[in-house]
C-alpha cells in the first residue's frame, strides 16, 4: 500500500494522551501530529528518534500531519499505524499474494460473527468452506530476531481469539494473521509476560485448530506491504 502523500521527516519530541505527538519538523516548526496507534508502542516512541510523517491539508482534519514511521537501528524501519495492516492485508487478499489464504473469489471486509465481534475478513469460495480471518499488527521486538505480541494487556484480542476457537471447534476454517510492521524481525513469538491471558488464549486456539499466521512487511517511505511469511512459535506461549 503506497501512502498517498509523499512522507517527510521528523523528530520524535513526545507521545502523549495515546494517540498525540509533538513532532519538530526539519524546518524548525514543532507541530502537533496524530499517532494513529492506541497501543504501549515499547520502544518506539522515545524522544529524539526520527520519524516520517504524512502531511494533509483536510480541512475535516484537526490535526496537519499523520505519525506514520519511525527509524530503527541498522537502517530498519517499523510502521506505527495500527489500522494499515487491514488494508495492505486487503491488498495482498484481492491480489492472492497470500499463499496459505489464496483461491476465494469473493472477500468481505468486517463481517458480523459470535458474540458481537465482526471479523477482519471473510473469505468464501463455492466448495470451500468460508475462512474467517482476523488481522493483529505487530511492531513489538525486545530480543534478538523475535516480533512480539501483544505491547500491553489487550481484552479485545483475548476474545478474538476465543471467538475464532468456537468457529475451528465447530468445523470452520479460523485464521489469526499477525503482521509484522517492523523490518528488523524473522520470527514471531508471543509476549505471554505482558499479556498472560492472551497467551492462555492463544494456546487454547490453537489446540482448538485455529491457524496462526504471521506475515513480514517491506517498509519504505513510499508504502508499506506485505511480504513472505514468518514462522510461529510452535511450542506453548503461555508462562
Amino acid at each position: 500500500m503506497r501512502f498517498p502523500t509523499p512522507l517527510v521527516r521528523a523528530t520524535l519530541v513526545r507521545r502523549y494522551k495515546r494517540f498525540l505527538a509533538d513532532i519538530m519538523l526539519e524546518d524548525g516548526r514543532e507541530v502537533v501530529a496524530h499517532c494513529p496507534n492506541p497501543g504501549s508502542m515499547l520502544g518506539l516512541a522515545d524522544p529524539g528518534a526520527t520519524v516520517w510523517v504524512e502531511p494533509n491539508d483536510d480541512p475535516k482534519k484537526k490535526l496537519g500531519f499523520g505519525w506514520r514511521l519511525v527509524e530503527l537501528e541498522g537502517g530498519h524501519m517499523a510502521g506505527i499505524d495500527a489500522g494499515l495492516p487491514n488494508r495492505i492485508v486487503a491488498e495482498a487478499l484481492a491480489e492472492g499474494r497470500i499463499p496459505e489464504l489464496a483461491g476465494y473469489g469473493t472477500i468481505r471486509p468486517e463481517q458480523r460473527y459470535g458474540a458481537r465481534s465482526r471479523i477482519d475478513f471473510l473469505l468464501s469460495e463455492p466448495g470451500r468452506s468460508d475462512a474467517h480471518v482476523e488481522v493483529k499488527n505487530v511492531h513489538l521486538r525486545r530480543a534478538g530476531d523475535w516480533a512480539e505480541f501483544p505491547d500491553c494487556v489487550t481484552a479485545r484480542g483475548t476474545k478474538h481469539l476465543g471467538e475464532l476457537a468456537r468457529i475451528a471447534r465447530g468445523g470452520g476454517r479460523a485464521v489469526m494473521l499477525y503482521v509484522v510492521q517492523r523490518s528488523d524481525c524473522a520470527r514471531f513469538r508471543l509476549a505471554g509476560d505482558l499479556d498472560p491471558a492472551y497467551a492462555r488464549a492463544f494456546d487454547a486456539a490453537r489446540d482448538a485448530g485455529v491457524e496462526m499466521l504471521c506475515h513480514a512487511t517491506r517498509i519504505t517511505t513510499g508504502g508499506v506491504w506485505l511480504s513472505g511469511a514468518l514462522p510461529v512459535h510452535p511450542g506453548p506461549q503461555a508462562m
